[in-house]
């Protein structure tokens, strides 16, 4: 069987008829004076969707985008420029502009081009297009399939809108550094929300989940798209009977799985190298310091197999890396790309990701997680006299600068005397990462992923990300509600 990398370069380099010496020659014309580095992305992304809404398939849809990103790196300075067609005089006069861009005064050597797309271990994805994996016919059945499951589910709903999404994207890379990597990276995902209506009173929810995988994930014996309508019907349903949540500072307990966005958001992104590079973070300058409780060590692993953050390599062929961040409450790490690294004398840790070739590289979370202690999620709840339990959360941000976060949880339950009660409406969770690292005082042994749905933003780009944890004790969050705390 074709390798992926032999795969993605033929498929790339034959799609725009460059051959190995133009590629070689168009990278040495970048290490002009004054450029320290420079690379060469080539990407072809295919994506289709379907939606149905209302018992009927109201869009299916297709596209193909395809280009080359190039990047010329010069001390601090970076020159990017990319071109909406893969062929030679285009990527000619794109590197052209990033070099000019990016030089100022040093000089650099190319180093022999090697390949460097195999990742080491386990086989993390297949090099497939999942469009190709499932008939249109049967793409539509599953649709009604979820459809019909939400509606059975309870005669409450109302209506029903179900999403599947499947996505290729090819890409090569090319370095100065003599790097030469390639990737086919699948991506799937399906998505069913739901309206819930009783006594004049509606509330809606939606579940969903995917990975890099192929539809196939949907068609098993654990019937996933029947679990995800009915857990969407369960969620809006308990937002019916909601009561108004407290407010004032009181001890949470998270639940396991999806709630890591809170960690995702509050702590992974300022441990990103870029933000410490320049100050930026509140966890600039902190290596080696106390950042959280004993019981937290976080880690951001992109080589989960299947995983929605997971690569095989990253956007500049570095092999994607299991790298701790957080080690018994001590920071031991940045998330890293070659530009930051470089520049603040550390290695890159496979965190480079661009949005397309026609972004530039930063570097990015893959799939971040708290790792599971040993405390049963029953002895947790049960230390809570007073509290809330926040099941799942809904939005949120963070200023990178102080850490400060404020983040709304579409289901949480009122904690009394050690036991669940009450569903709650309107909590907002308000608090300092590091802070709330360091009021964690119970950590679960039921660790969980999500179900993969994640998406991260970060100066205006947005790429698929995991997150994960189990169900935590933090002794003191501020829940902004609509009733004051006895």
């Amino acid at each position: 069987m074709q390798n992926t990398l032999d795969l993605a370069r033929d498929t790339l380099l034959g799609h725009a008829n460059i051959d190995a010496h133009q590629l070689e020659a168009t990278l040495s014309g970048l290490m002009m004076p004054g450029v320290d580095y420079a690379d060469l992305y080539f990407q072809i992304q295919k994506s289709e969707s379907w939606l149905l809404e209302d018992s009927v398939v109201r869009s299916a849809g297709a596209s193909t985008a395809q280009g080359v990103g190039v990047r010329a790196l010069a001390g601090e300075q970076t020159g990017f420029a990319y071109a909406d067609e893969l062929a030679l005089p285009a990527l000619t006069q794109a590197s052209k502009a990033a070099a000019a861009i990016a030089r100022d005064g040093r000089t650099a050597r190319l180093n022999a081009l090697a390949p460097r797309g195999e990742a080491p271990g386990p086989v993390r994805y297949q090099p497939i297009d999942p469009a190709a994996t499932m008939a249109a016919e049967a793409k539509v059945a599953l649709l009604h399939h979820a459809d019909a499951i939400a509606r059975a589910a309870d005669p409450r709903v109302v209506r029903v809108t179900v999403s599947l999404a499947g996505a290729s994207d090819t890409m090569l890379v090319a370095a100065s550094d003599g790097t030469l990597a390639g990737d086919v990276r699948p991506m799937v995902r399906c998505n069913v929300s739901v309206q819930v209506e009783a006594d004049g009173k509606r509330e809606s929810a939606s579940a969903g989940g995917g990975g890099r995988l192929s539809y196939d994930i949907y068609t098993g014996a654990d019937d996933r798209v029947a679990e995800y309508a009915r857990e969407a019907v369960r969620r809006a349903l308990v937002r019916l009977h909601a009561e108004p949540a407290p407010a004032g500072s009181m001890p949470v307990v998270l639940g396991n799985g999806w709630s890591g966005v809170l960690l995702h958001e509050a702590v992974g992104q300022g441990l990103e190298g870029d933000f410490n590079r320049r100050g930026a973070s509140n966890y600039a300058g902190k290596l080696g310091q106390k950042v959280a409780s004993d019981l937290c060590t976080v880690v951001d692993d992109g080589t989960l197999a299947g995983r929605r953050g997971s690569l095989a390599v990253d956007d500049e062929g570095t092999p994607a890396a299991a790298n701790t961040l957080i080690e018994n409450g001590v920071l031991v790490g940045y998330m890293q790309d070659k530009h930051n690294a470089r520049l603040m004398g550390a290695a890159p840790t496979g965190n480079a990701r661009r949005e397309s070739y026609a972004h530039t590289v930063m570097p990015r979370m893959t799939n971040t997680y708290l790792q599971p202690g040993d405390a049963a999620p029953a002895d947790i709840i049960a230390s809570v006299d007073d509290g809330i339990y926040a099941a799942h959360f809904g939005g949120g941000s963070v200023d990178i600068t102080s850490g400060n976060f404020v983040f709304t949880c579409d289901e949480a339950y009122r904690i009394e005397n050690g036991v669940i009660g009450a569903p709650l409406k309107g909590v907002t969770l308000i608090g300092n990462g590091p802070d709330v690292m360091g009021r964690v005082s119970m950590v679960g042994n039921d660790w969980a992923l999500d179900t993969g749905v994640g998406m991260c933003g970060k100066h205006g780009q947005t790429v698929p990300v995991g997150v994960g944890q189990p169900t935590i004790r933090v002794d003191a969050i501020t829940v902004g509600g609509t009733q004051h705390a006895d």
